[in-house]
């Protein structure tokens, strides 16, 4: 069933067979839960709906609504129509094409040269629309032949053309906050366009209900209605019988798990996987553990998350614990060849692993210093004595003449510029003082000092024999 069945425009409340999300859809702005941000006083959506904004050009001609399913999208574009006598249009973009389009607009300009009366023009899942569909859209947004409000699920700013963007107003709605619910629970129970009283809900129930909807005020009416539905069975109860009791018992078997908010194509999949790779770098095990728990039962790819674990090994830990990376590598391998469900213990261990070694991010600063050098042109020349010399003319051009091998050296490390002269003294790699890099840092310091010296350590005879 789609978001239109359950909250279309046509608005028969006095029909019980109609899902409990219908019946209790709100008739007016003042009903809406949540979203107070964008309902205060003086709002796009407010001025739309005010009747007295019908026709002022101080009313937007153009809203784009952006959020999750189930948090009134719909439903609020027909309040804006009704409220505000407007006329009342919906498409939806997975069905409708131009010439659909084109017909409501035209039945729009009709209505406003004959009477004056305007129309909300509503499209559901506006992301949907080729380009082609939402640039006929424009000259009846431009002349404000319609009032179009869009709605969509997936952050407009990807996927709605940008001269449409630039001619709405954007309005981001959120998920229901967990006292909305009650409400709408509380409400729902009781009221005779819902349940009526006929049955009673215990405050456990209730919370299992909100755990499982997600934010979605639909999810919780229609498991609320599950439920109810569970208790009171087909035969109508009894005249004087004491009303059933909705408990958690009853929600868990009409509920299989809770609804996991994650659009793998959209937001949810971007936040998600950020949140995973912050709490990795920020080195809490249990919050990584939770968003890698969120993906998996969402059915992202396994070996999507391996990859990013892997670049977290590098990015965020490095030189500080190296072997991170080989763990993450073989985890990656160990994904690809046993899958799901075993693999979630595998990437479990690697997270852990990534999360709780020392931190440092000094590789991934050192190759982005260098790059940035590089990228503007701080180039130079490859000094003489460390280019190839194959041949007896590349000899005579001086090519490796004079290089400095270093395992003739104490240490291993000759005094010798490595960098091109004109970079010379560069230092990209600035290891800190945390796990391995420390041990790295203290020796490093040492090996600089040798590199950029002029002469060689006291009581060294070079040898003549120049290795190549």
């Amino acid at each position: 069933m789609t978001e239109n069945d359950l909250f279309g425009a046509a608005d028969v409340p006095d029909d019980m067979t109609r899902p409990l999300a219908v019946r209790m859809r709100p008739r007016t702005v003042d009903e809406v839960l949540g979203q107070s941000h964008v309902l205060g006083k003086g709002s796009p959506l407010r001025r739309l709906a005010n009747p007295s904004s019908k026709g002022s050009l101080t009313a937007p001609s153009s809203i784009i609504m952006f959020g999750p399913p189930g948090v009134g999208k719909t439903t609020l574009a027909t309040i804006v129509a009704r409220q505000s006598g407007r006329a009342f249009e919906e498409l939806s973009a997975v069905t409708s094409g131009v010439k659909d389009v084109r017909d409501v607009l035209a039945r729009a300009r009709r209505r406003l040269v004959g009477d004056g009366t305007e129309t909300v023009l509503f499209i559901d899942e506006v992301h949907r629309f080729s380009k082609s569909q939402q640039d006929a859209l424009l000259p009846a947004v431009e002349n404000r032949d319609v009032t179009f409000i869009g709605a969509t699920t997936e952050n407009p700013s990807f996927s709605v053309i940008k001269p449409l963007l630039s001619r709405s107003v954007v309005v981001k709605l959120e998920s229901l906050e967990p006292s909305d619910l009650v409400t709408l629970i509380a409400r729902a129970v009781e009221d005779k366009r819902g349940l009526n009283g006929e049955v009673k809900i215990d405050n456990a129930a209730v919370n299992e209900i909100i755990r499982m909807a997600g934010g979605d005020a639909r999810k919780t009416l229609t498991i609320l209605e599950a439920a109810a539905g569970a208790v009171t069975g087909d035969k109508a109860r009894r005249k004087g019988a004491r009303r059933p009791t909705i408990t958690p018992d009853v929600v868990s078997q009409v509920m299989d798990a809770a609804t996991v908010r994650y659009d793998k194509d959209g937001d949810d999949h971007y936040d998600v996987i950020s949140a995973f790779i912050k709490s990795m770098r920020g080195s809490d095990p249990d919050a990584a553990i939770h968003y890698l728990a969120r993906m998996l039962r969402a059915g992202e790819d396994p070996r999507f998350i391996a990859r990013r674990i892997m670049i977290a090994a590098s990015e965020e830990v490095g030189m500080a614990a190296p072997q991170i990376l080989q763990v993450t590598v073989a985890a990656a391998q160990a994904v690809a060849m046993i899958g799901m469900p075993e693999a979630r213990i595998i990437l479990a261990e690697a997270t852990i692993a990534v999360a709780t070694a020392p931190k440092s991010n000094a590789s991934y600063n050192a190759i982005n210093q260098a790059l940035a050098d590089v990228d503007a042109g701080l180039i130079g020349q490859v000094p003489l004595y460390l280019r190839n010399a194959p041949t007896a003319l590349m000899k005579s051009w001086g090519n490796h003449d004079g290089y400095r091998y270093a395992h003739d050296w104490p240490g291993a490390v000759a005094p010798q510029e490595y960098l091109p002269e004109e970079l010379r003294g560069r230092e990209y790699y600035h290891p800190n003082d945390r796990g391995y890099e420390h041990e790295v840092s203290q020796r490093l310091d040492k090996v600089r000092s040798i590199l950029h010296s002029e002469t060689a350590p006291d009581g060294y005879t070079e040898s003549k024999e120049q290795n190549g």
